[in-house]
């Protein structure tokens, strides 16, 4: 019994044995297998990664545009050396324009209502009918409400589309093509545009310091300023400083110190003035003094004249020629960062002679020769003192207003001055609040000079993908 139970043990701890070392032996050739796999799953990666993917990386890149330049995309569109990683034609998120809409709304509290400020009017320089400013009533007022579209057209042309809305209705305010790089320093717009005569004339009201136009802009310009169809082509000089020299063909329809649409008046018939009608020039200049910026240019516009008042309570036309001239001047000098102060004015003089066409108290129809020579400025002082807060004053002056009647000077007011003063916080660079106080003691009415005193507050909001503004 003892030799059949030594057996047993002998033979379970022998199985037990072989059955350890087939254990570990089957272990062994699965670590083997592992390691196997795992050197065949590394070389798989790596020949990947050393595999060239032309198509997949240009697709990348052109879903990653820059904002406002998309080269990019219009390079795959356009250039037949990259056909071969064209995007998808119906693919049109790439192409889509840069989008924004502006709101500017106010409230205002003045002296004069409505009714009367309607009909204020400074003689020879600025008739009742010509309203249609910004702030016009007392209370609320929405100013406007601005779309504005830009996206590149090819690798030739950009095209920008400006498009205001008002109670009333809409219009299309500026819709032109800009060149993209022509040779030698050149540059073509084309379209409807804001003349880039003087300093302010090409800003939209919300890049303005003032919620108020200047009142040189207003009398010889208009509310509107000068907004033309037509073309312009620039030179930038090679210089070691901004210099460019420009030139407009415009077709002058602007009725405050142009126009081009004739008239008739008794047995007088006047044509229409040869278009295009409006001839601009420009020579801008900018150079850096230390912390100082400074930009400035001289102007020059003229053209033939045709202003319709005919249906007006006094009914008066005029046909003849108008030349304008301007200096501006705006120099900003950086404290840090983020303040600055700032120092802007131009200075406008305008040439007009032609033909009064009028009825005298005998309803007799009159027809003298008229000359005008009239001139104005302003100039404003703005202070960055924060972040998000500026500070800022405003004068206004014509010194200038002589007018001759058949060679006979009329007795005319010729110092027309306004006041502004302005506080604005900027919560972000998409809001403005604006409380702005002022004086004007330029306008008349029914023959005596009446002030004008205001207080607005003003709202500008943003939202959208917009250019920056230059300075």
């Amino acid at each position: 019994m003892k030799k059949v139970l030594l057996s047993l043990v002998i033979f379970s701890t022998t199985f037990a044995q072989e059955s350890l070392e087939e254990l570990k032996r089957q272990l062994e050739e699965q670590k083997r297998l592992i390691e196997e796999l795992q050197r065949k799953i590394e070389a798989l990666e790596k020949a990947q990664k050393e595999v060239p993917k032309p198509t997949t990386q240009v697709k990348e890149e052109a879903q990653k545009p820059a904002p406002a330049d998309r080269t990019l995309q219009l390079r795959l569109k356009y250039d037949d050396r990259l056909k071969a990683y064209q995007v998808s034609p119906f693919r049109q998120t790439a192409f889509l324009p840069d989008i924004s809409f502006i709101i500017d709304t106010s409230f205002v509290s003045r002296n004069r209502n409505d009714q009367v400020y309607k009909e204020l009017e400074i003689p020879g320089l600025y008739d009742k009918h010509a309203h249609g400013e910004l702030n016009e009533k007392r209370g609320f007022n929405l100013n406007y409400g601005e779309l504005y579209l830009y996206a590149p057209v090819d690798p030739y042309f950009d095209l920008y589309a400006t498009i205001p809305f008002s109670e009333e209705g809409s219009e299309l305010e500026e819709a032109y093509a800009v060149t993209r790089g022509l040779p030698f320093g050149f540059q073509f717009k084309v379209g409807k545009f804001r003349s880039s005569f003087g300093r302010l004339n090409a800003q939209h009201p919300h890049v303005w310091d003032f919620a108020n136009q200047p009142l040189v802009y207003k009398v010889f310009l208009g509310d509107d300023g000068l907004k033309e169809k037509g073309v312009q082509i620039n030179w930038l000089a090679p210089t070691p400083f901004y210099l460019v020299f420009g030139a407009e063909v415009l077709q002058g329809e602007n009725e405050q110190s142009f126009g081009t649409d004739g008239f008739k008046v008794g047995d007088i018939s006047i044509g229409d003035a040869r278009k295009p009608n409006l001839y601009v020039g420009f020579v801008k200049t900018s150079f850096d003094v230390g912390n100082l910026s400074v930009l400035t240019g001289l102007s020059f516009a003229t053209g033939k004249s045709r202003i319709n008042h005919l249906e007006t309570e006094e009914p008066h036309a005029f046909a003849g020629k108008t030349k304008l001239y301007g200096f501006d001047l705006t120099a900003r000098y950086s404290i840090d960062s983020y303040r600055y102060v700032s120092f802007q004015g131009e200075y406008l003089y305008r040439d007009q002679k032609g033909t009064r066409y009028a009825y005298d108290s005998n309803g007799n129809l009159i027809t003298p020769y008229l000359s005008k020579k009239q001139g104005g400025f302003y100039a404003q002082l703005v202070w960055r003192f924060a972040p998000r807060w500026r500070a800022g004053i405003q004068y206004n002056l014509i010194n200038k207003n002589d007018v001759k009647v058949m060679g006979v000077k009329q007795d005319l007011s010729s110092h027309l001055p306004a006041y502004y003063a302005m506080l604005e916080y900027d919560p972000t660079e998409f809001s403005r609040i604006r409380l702005q106080v002022g004086q004007n003691r330029a306008f008349f009415y029914e023959g005596q000079r009446k002030t004008v005193n205001e207080v607005i507050l003003q709202f500008n909001f943003a939202i959208g993908a917009h250019g920056a503004h230059p300075f």
